[in-house]
């Protein structure tokens, strides 16, 4: 009776219908006209790319055809609601990422209201609008996506919304000096000299770790590299650092030695500053 979509991460197709009659299927039990049922299907048909296919079988399609169908299924009555649940899970990267880049133009032309399920942050940027963080079933924050990205409220905030995932340090301000490990320390630099003294929590995405110094204001520390993954565009170096895993991600091939020491450059004007609490202090991101 509501008027509600929902798609679910395993993608569900009746199997005796053709592609047609599953995405007509929800309007027929609306009791709509045949014409009217056939202008709604081949509309949203064609913008997902489904307009060969429909008088095809469920059996007869790929991964990504059928996760389209569903969609299709969904999209067709116009809910004022479409609840999708992870709706890309289950396939293969390449049709994630072709379904990635379709999805937000998508919802754009159909204006109505999705919400929209995902364990990955990249899935959420894509998508824009507004963005909760759950964690442990509890609402963390709440607002415009972009918003959450750079001003995350707390550390567990900005952990639910970084992959790779952030790297974080405990550190204690006094005076004019960053203090951190096994007596090692920081002269400090910037706007990061305008903390009360302290201690903190300093966070910094692996985008915002370094193999090189960026800029003037940086901070440099030593880390041992465990493994070096290179994509062909980038270089995630994952290093033992105080006694935790960072990692860094860089763009271009920098292949680096298993076990090699290294020095790695913070980005101050990058990082995240969470107080003792994991409340957010500061945040410098653009």
């Amino acid at each position: 009776k509501r008027n509600v979509a929902f798609v679910y991460q395993q993608f569900i197709n009746y199997p005796n219908f053709t592609v047609f009659d599953n995405i007509a299927s929800p309007l027929r039990v609306l009791g709509q006209s045949r014409h009217d049922i056939d202008v709604a299907v081949n509309r949203v048909a064609e913008l997902l790319k489904l307009s060969p296919m429909l008088k095809r079988m469920p059996d007869e399609l790929s991964g990504g055809q059928q996760q389209r169908t569903a969609l299709a299924r969904a999209l067709v009555k116009q809910a004022e609601l479409v609840l999708l649940d992870e709706p890309l899970a289950n396939l293969d990267y390449k049709l994630r990422e072709e379904l990635r880049d379709e999805l937000p133009p998508l919802f754009a032309d159909l204006g109505t209201t999705v919400v929209y399920a995902t364990s990955e942050p990249v899935e959420a940027l894509l998508l824009g609008g507004y963005t909760a963080t759950l964690h442990e079933g509890r609402v963390f924050q709440f607002g415009e996506t972009a918003g959450l990205y750079h001003e995350p409220a707390s550390l567990t905030s900005a952990r639910v919304f970084s992959d790779p995932p952030i790297n974080t340090i405990e550190v204690r301000k006094q005076g004019g000096q960053m203090l951190f490990g096994n007596n090692a320390s920081w002269d400090m630099q910037g706007q990061l000299l305008l903390l009360p003294d302290g201690e903190y929590t300093l966070a910094v995405r692996p985008h915002h770790l370094n193999l090189e110094p960026i800029g003037d204001d940086t901070l440099a520390i030593k880390g041992k590299v465990v493994v070096t993954e290179i994509s062909g565009s980038e270089s995630v170096v994952h290093a033992g650092v105080e006694g935790q895993v960072w990692v860094s991600q860089n763009h271009g091939i920098h292949p680096m030695q298993i076990g090699a020491e290294a020095d790695f450059y913070i980005q101050t004007d990058r990082c995240l500053i969470f107080d003792k609490h994991g409340l957010l202090v500061k945040s410098w991101q653009k």
